[in-house]
């Protein structure tokens, strides 16, 4: 009866020596499924890492666009026309959410005014390639207007300008000192045909009437502005923005930003960066655009 009992203990010597090896291996197919699975992980990981990139670089371009769509937008100045409330090589922010006058709804709901006479705008010239100029609102709808010896009147009265300079040594223009004009000095002025004939159509008693939907927009440097009295009125849906600031400004001249080789551009690009700190106006940096 005892060797039964005898028996059984190798046959348990056995079975642990068995037992021993299958500890083992579970435990080297534990560690090669943690390594399987932190080999999977990583990967998993570095696919996540790619498509938040993608995601953040999408909603970041997303984001630029509808703010450069509705919010905000940036501008150079290219000419002296608004001399010396903005010089050329004068960067702008302009604010495009802030003129209401479409007559839209949510116009109620959100912070927009309408246009004031003295407003800067940026707006899209009428004729063209649509370039974009930047003059200052002058006449409003329903205004009428003349100008007389250098002179606004805007509804019989003199407009106060601070804002505008003249030049004694650019000769005679006849739309500097007398508008609307008559015979010889419509003939002898550098106006745009359409507007030499259209304008005929919003004279009254010798003053030109702003209808309505459209403003009359004049350049600060009188003496050298193409601007409503050449080529007519603003109309408002061309109108874009105000500027609010100057980000930065560069000394330069018309010249720089005439359009001219990609090479001759490429070149004025490198010649600008070599020279950022004597050529960069730091007194107008961050300048408020009044």
């Amino acid at each position: 009866m005892n060797t039964p009992e005898s028996l059984s203990t190798p046959a348990e010597t056995t079975e642990g020596i068995a037992a021993e090896p299958t500890a083992a291996a579970e435990t080297h197919s534990a560690k090669a499924a943690s390594a399987a699975s932190a080999g999977q992980s990583e990967h998993y990981n570095d696919d996540t890492t790619l498509s938040e990139y993608l995601e953040s670089l999408l909603v970041t371009v997303l984001l630029a666009l509808f703010a450069t769509t509705f919010i905000l937008q940036a501008f150079k100045i290219p000419s002296p026309s608004m001399e010396t409330t903005l010089l050329v090589g004068d960067h702008l922010l302009v604010n495009k959410f802030i003129f209401g006058g479409h007559g839209a709804w949510y116009e109620k709901l959100l912070p927009y005014r309408p246009l004031e006479r003295g407003d800067i705008i940026v707006f899209k010239y009428p004729y063209q390639d649509h370039t974009h100029y930047v003059k200052r609102v002058i006449g409003l709808p329903g205004d009428h207007l003349k100008i007389v010896d250098q002179r606004v009147f805007i509804n019989g009265k003199v407009l106060n300008e601070p804002y505008v300079t003249h030049d004694p040594n650019v000769g005679y223009d006849p739309l500097n000192y007398n508008f609307p004009p008559k015979g010889v000095q419509l003939y002898s002025s550098p106006m745009v045909p359409e507007w030499a004939t259209d304008f005929k159509h919003y004279v009254h008693d010798d003053e030109i009437v702003v209808p309505q939907g459209k403003y009359f927009a004049m350049g600060d440097n009188r003496d050298h502005s193409a601007d409503s009295r050449y080529w007519g009125f603003v109309d408002r849906d061309a109108i874009m923005g105000r500027p609010f600031l100057i980000y930065w400004s560069v000394d330069a001249s018309s010249a720089d930003y005439t359009p001219n080789t990609f090479f001759q551009r490429l070149t004025g690009i490198f010649e600008t960066i070599a020279h950022l700190p004597t050529r960069t106006r730091w007194n107008r940096m961050l300048h408020t655009v009044h």
